[in-house]
């Protein structure tokens, strides 16, 4: 049996991304988006009801306006979860991130990619690759985060870096691309993080 559009895309598999269930979905999400970002900041009920619906669960997670994203139910969260001001998450692959992580503002997280031949790219032939973020993962403003990268538990990565490959658990990484420039040493889940 054939998949369908929608299945390919979540499996990593290229795919139509103007395909009709696709469009509806995405158009959808953007209608929950914008109602979020045209909602008082200080209504907290009416702003968690549509950040559950969003992300298709019940969930203590906090996302701050304006925020944007392609679909919604393929992002994951764990307990925890703060997006600040200018969040953009393109989940058209499953993003998973676990407990306790914290975006600043202006945060790019992007399981889509294009492919490199030109007339591939014309045909509207796309493909996307799971990204997973482990626990207590903060991330500076403006960092950029690229399709199919893993970051490990308790990792700071700083502003204006941009991840193209996977990233360490306990390590604090910088640059274009990201890299770890310090390994962080945890005592205790309660304990502050101790440079080694």
């Amino acid at each position: 049996m054939a998949l369908t559009e929608k299945q390919k895309m979540i499996t990593g598999e290229m795919y139509q991304a103007w395909d009709e269930e696709l469009v509806a979905d995405r158009q959808k999400a953007k209608k929950l988006c914008f109602a979020l970002n045209q909602t008082c900041p200080t209504d907290k009920d009416a702003r968690q009801a549509l950040i559950n619906e969003l992300l298709a669960k019940e969930t203590d997670a906090w996302i701050e306006s304006p925020f944007n994203c392609d679909y919604g139910y393929n992002l994951k969260v764990g307990k925890g979860f703060y997006a600040n001001h200018g969040c953009t998450i393109l989940d058209c692959a499953p993003i998973n991130i676990g407990d306790n992580c914290l975006l600043a503002p202006g945060v790019v997280i992007a399981t889509a990619g294009h492919p490199l031949d030109p007339v591939e790219r014309a045909s509207g032939e796309e493909f996307a690759k799971e990204i997973t973020i482990g626990n207590d993962v903060w991330f500076g403003a403006n960092v950029t985060v690229c399709p199919g990268v893993t970051i490990g538990d308790n990792v700071v990565v700083g502003a204006g870096s941009v991840v193209t490959k996977d990233l360490p658990a306990n390590t604090v990484c910088v640059g274009s691309p990201a890299k770890p420039i310090r390994t962080l040493k945890i005592e205790d889940k309660k304990s502050a993080l101790i440079e080694s």
